[in-house]
Formats: C-alpha cells, structure tokens, sequence
C-alpha cells in the first residue's frame, strides 16, 4: 500500500498519520488530546490505545508476533471472523476464520473533536475469500479512539441466501501478573471449559488464573471488570451484539510452543473476548446487518 497515497487521502492534522510498521504493514498512528492509538490495516487490527494520563497501554502486542500476510499478529484486538475457534467444517481452513489475515480498506476517518477520532476499515470479497468462504458479504469495522475505546465489527449479507456466523474481538489485554488478575461480572455463569473436557462448569466469585484458561462463558450480560493490582486499574468491558464471553490465556507450556510469543509472555496478558460463539450463531438473511460491538475503559 502507498502511504503516501493514504496520507492524502486519510490523514487528519493534529490527529492521524499513517506510518510504516513492522513487516511494511502500513499503522494508522493516532494521537489527539484524549488518548494515543495504533490501528494496523492489516487484519483491521488496534495494536494500541493508551489515555494520555495513563503510563500503561490497555493492549499487549508480543514482542515476537509475526507481520507477515497469512499471519496473525499476536496480540491487540485480532478480529476472528467469519467462524470463532477452529474450522466449523473440519476442512482445514484457518482457526478464527480470514478477517484477520488480510489487509483491509481504509474507507474514512474523522476528527469528531480534538479529543476523538473515528476510523473505518472495510474488507469485500474477493476470489480469496470466496475459496474459503463462499458466500457474498461487506463487513466494517468502526473504531472510535477517545476517553475510551469503542469497537463496533458490521456485517451485512449481500448474497441471496442465508449465511450464518459465530465471530470474536480476540482482545489481548495488557496486565502486571497473571496470577494475581481477577475478573469480575462472571459469577454464577455457566462455561464451556475448552482447556479441559469441553464439558459445563459453574463460574464462583471473580476469575482468576492459576494454570491453562480456555473457557467460553454463556449467557453473559453484565459489563465485565478486569483488576490488575500491579498497575492498580480496573479495565471495564461493556459489550453490545453479544451474549458470550472468551476468557484465555495458554499458560507455561503452550506459550513456550508458540513461536510468536516469548516465553514469560504469557504472564503479561490476558484474553477477555466480546463474542457470538458456542450456541450463539448468528444468521444472517439477505440484505441484513448484524453489529457486534466493544467499549473498553480504565478506571481507578
């Protein structure tokens, strides 16, 4: 892509500049009177947000994470899209879907004042996608960087038949020490626990982690608080479109197989999805639209 050519077209002074990243994949860098932003055209994925009286950044990137097309960048907020977890067929397709392996449009931005700014980033069909998912969509995500930061993923069926998704905001959160995190809003939910049987356990008092986390929380519709004592916040999660929630993290062992996260990396972040996965599968009739949506914030 020609940043010079997004520079003409998408910049905003004062705000917004496009930039060159890892791998030459082009960053929209924001950086206005509320908060810094670092937004990759490549899978449309926010690699950073930081209020400007905070020293710590909401979102952990791994040092190791790969930038290169087909890849995942490993950390900030992957979107996985249009299927959650592995391939639904069983056909070898990628875990997560395609969204996040694929460069996107940048479509608009705006200074909506000095202290916010919205960007869109669009992704279309191409024989690409097709060869992996057959079906006709336009799919838009809207990213609103101020005094906090506000998601919102659109999908619209273009097609003449009926698809259905499942779909996540695979968001990495940056925290001080796994072990000593909680998170709150989850008490007396039911989870899949992923990292175990796949079988049904009820969640009691706050989540902590201890060991390997892999769980899908059903029926979840309260605002969702992580406390981290050793940066002393709270993050708070309010969800929109979405009644299930994604809580990971790979623990010692899996992390040290990952070749795109550094050994250690795995006490540094914690997975805190917004999603429509498990039972909540979305359909999606010709013409329609379905928005799934995140705001996220940092309390004290």
């Amino acid at each position: 892509m020609n940043l010079e050519a997004l520079n003409r077209r998408f910049a905003i002074d004062d705000q917004l500049t496009v930039r060159a990243g890892p791998g030459h994949f082009p960053l929209l860098q924001i950086d206005n009177e509320n908060a810094t932003a670092v937004i990759s055209v490549y899978g449309a994925q926010v690699l950073s947000y930081r209020p400007l009286d905070e020293s710590q950044d909401l979102l952990f990137v791994s040092p190791a994470a790969y930038y290169r097309e087909g890849k995942a960048i490993k950390g900030g907020i992957p979107l996985c899209w249009p299927w959650f977890g592995p391939d639904p067929k069983n056909s070898g397709r990628p875990a997560h879907g395609f969204a996040r392996n694929l460069f996107w449009t940048v479509v608009a931005t705006e200074a909506v004042d000095p202290g916010t700014t919205r960007v869109l980033l669009g992704l279309e069909p191409t024989a690409a996608t097709r060869a992996i998912w057959d079906h006709e969509f336009s799919l838009q995500l809207e990213v609103v960087v101020g005094s906090r930061l506000d998601l919102a993923l659109s999908t619209r069926n273009r097609g003449k038949a009926t698809f259905h998704l499942t779909q996540a905001l695979h968001t990495y959160f940056a925290i001080g020490d796994i072990e000593q995190v909680r998170v709150h809003g989850l008490d007396g939910t039911t989870y899949l626990d992923k990292a175990g049987d796949g079988g049904r356990r009820d969640q009691s008092g706050p989540v902590t982690v201890a060991g390997e986390v892999d769980r899908i929380y059903l029926g979840v519709d309260e605002p969702l608080v992580i406390e981290d004592p050793v940066h002393a916040r709270r993050i708070r999660i309010e969800a929109a479109g979405s009644h299930t929630a994604g809580v990971w993290n790979p623990w010692k062992a899996i992390a040290a197989r990952m070749g795109d996260l550094e050994d250690e990396d795995y006490r540094r972040f914690l997975c805190v999805e917004t999603a429509n996965a498990a039972s909540e599968v979305i359909p999606l009739a010709p013409a329609e639209l379905y928005r799934i949506g995140a705001s996220y914030r940092v309390e004290r």
